[in-house]
């Protein structure tokens, strides 16, 4: 069983190429986390959000990390932090040429 974890947070930049400057190093440390199978950065520059979509391979690293992750981005100051953590049904994802 693959876990879906998808967070979200209210982000007034940067955006866009200047996002990815400033983000690569954490990006390069979540690379690292116990279970990650992979993630998709997310950001709207119109909506003034950030966040993430994040497939686990166990439950129990996909909690932890989201732990981490919400103490992570509170001491960077962010708040309004939204997150939720789904069962994948593989069966009709693999179907729907998801990266499983």
């Amino acid at each position: 069983m693959k876990y879906l974890l998808q967070v979200d947070f209210p982000h007034t930049g940067p955006f866009k190429k200047e996002f990815t400057e400033a983000f690569t190093d954490l990006a390069k440390d979540i690379a690292t986390e116990e279970g990650l199978v992979w993630k998709i950065w997310t950001e709207n520059e119109e909506a003034k959000e950030a966040g993430g979509v994040y497939l686990f391979d166990n439950l129990e690293d996909a909690n932890r990390y989201l732990d981490k992750h919400t103490k992570r981005l509170e001491a960077f100051g962010y708040a309004n932090i939204r997150a939720k953590i789904f069962n994948v049904n593989e069966g009709l994802s693999v179907i729907d040429n998801a990266p499983l």
